[in-house]
């Protein structure tokens, strides 16, 4: 760890913009958060301490060194909570791997992570290009009938799917709209509030617009959690999916399972969480590869060369060298996690800078993805800044879709091969062109979405 104690008189704070008192820069960022981020990027560097309203303050960083202190190095003095998106979130999601930490974090990661083990996400890929078979048996009446698709929509519907059969054993097709129009709601609201002085106080007032819509929506997702877990009660199936694990967890001291609360929490948060973050890199990958057809040729001339008319399977995913390098880069230009906040325990130094005790820090994969001195012409679609020589010449934190350190998305292995075979299944059967006259515009809710719907014409292959 290290210690600025007696020595915080010599470090300087990093610079910054103070704003108008009393409200500081926090419109800015309640306003269009990726736009203020890059710009205070850009005017001050990569260390920034802001006025976020009246005599708080936060702190803004950018660099992998930076990353690497605070997600790495120091990481046991830097905790989720209560940072405000989370206290915002908890009420939906409960007290699941996402909004926990501490020694409760520790030992729900710990029971959960066989179910991503390698050889666990192996006999996963099965069930995930099956999936993708029958969606794309669908689209032949679209495709046919020249009716637009809603790429993002069309992603959500089919990860939560997959989600359902490899995580809980469970078939979620019928319930997938209704999931997904319920998160989409919650995260749209939760988006508009984060930021808000005293917004998760708010929220415990039942009567208020804000906590009745978005008590409205739990409670539909709340009853499809619900759902899942009382199927399988009477069912007595024994199964090591992701969910018998949970419920055969015993703490070691006491022996006694997780509670019904416990149980719901975790299964609401890898149900969310597992599916969006795929869906919503697959949505960005097919607007990128619609602008770029040099580059989907290329895509397309692999996938042909390696499955030859065949779906994907596991065997198959280290020799797609360029399907996965278009993933990375389409995770590097619209990282689903766009932000990742710290609440600091004690004080520190950053980069040379003092940083108090019980600061906010937010840092930014967006920005970070964007930094010009590791990335050329950072704007750019780029598969090949992937190929490995090219990733060994930069430092670790300068790329992190998924995070970084002990807290590293559980799911990032299996996220990665269920977009690659995803993307090879769809490439290989169906172009996908942007409907012209569509403006794109970038939504940063929980995750980075495309705002409104992402429509897309198809062309059989």
């Amino acid at each position: 760890m290290t210690t600025v104690q007696n020595r915080q008189v010599h470090l300087p704070h990093p610079p910054g913009p103070m704003g108008q008192w009393p409200q500081g820069v926090l419109k800015q960022f309640q306003d269009d958060p990726l736009r203020t981020m890059m710009a205070m990027f850009h005017e001050f560097g990569d260390a920034i301490r802001f006025r976020a309203a009246f005599n708080f303050y936060g702190y803004l960083f950018f660099h992998p060194d930076h990353y690497k202190q605070i997600l790495q190095d120091n990481n046991r003095n830097y905790t989720k909570m209560p940072h405000p998106s989370l206290s915002l979130l908890r009420p939906v999601i409960g007290n699941g791997l996402l909004t926990s930490d501490g020694d409760f974090w520790r030992r729900q990661r710990r029971l959960a992570s066989p179910a991503f083990h390698r050889k666990r996400i192996a006999d996963f890929a099965t069930t995930m290009t099956a999936a993708a078979d029958s969606m794309l048996e669908n689209w032949h009446t679209l495709a046919k009938d020249g009716r637009p698709l809603d790429i993002n929509a069309a992603m959500m519907h089919l990860t939560l799917e997959i989600v359902g059969k490899t995580l809980f054993s469970i078939d979620l097709t019928r319930e997938a709209d209704t999931v997904g129009g319920s998160f989409s709601a919650v995260n749209e609201e939760i988006a508009r509030l984060t930021g808000i002085p005293f917004a998760d106080i708010g929220l415990k007032i039942p009567f208020l617009p804000s906590s009745r819509r978005i008590n409205k929506h739990t409670a539909v997702l709340t009853q499809v959690v619900h759902s899942i877990i009382q199927e399988r009660r009477k069912s007595g199936l024994e199964s090591e999916d992701l969910l018998g694990m949970l419920m055969a967890a015993r703490d070691e001291e006491t022996g006694e399972g997780m509670s019904d609360q416990q149980l719901h929490d975790e299964v609401m948060t890898i149900m969310l969480a597992g599916h969006e973050t795929t869906a919503v890199s697959l949505a960005w990958t097919f607007y990128l590869l619609s602008e770029h057809p040099e580059l989907l040729a290329e895509l397309e001339a692999e996938v042909d060369a390696v499955l030859n008319g065949r779906l994907p399977t596991i065997d198959d995913v280290p020799n797609l060298t360029y399907t996965t390098m278009v993933i990375e880069e389409s995770m590097r230009l619209y990282p689903p996690a766009y932000a990742l906040a710290r609440w600091g325990n004690d004080e520190d130094e950053v980069g040379g800078f003092y940083v108090p005790k019980n600061s906010v820090i937010t840092m930014s994969s967006y920005v970070t993805h964007r930094h010009p001195e590791f990335w050329d012409e950072p704007e750019r679609f780029d598969p090949q800044r992937f190929t490995p020589e090219r990733k060994a010449e930069r430092p670790r934190y300068a790329y992190l879709p998924f995070g970084g350190g002990p807290r590293i998305c559980i799911g990032n292995s299996f996220a990665m091969t269920e977009a690659i075979l995803l993307l090879a299944a769809i490439v290989q059967r169906y172009r996908l062109t942007l409907l012209p006259g569509t403006q794109v515009e970038l939504e940063p809710l929980i995750t980075l979405r495309p705002k409104g719907q992402l429509l897309m014409t198809l062309t059989p292959r």
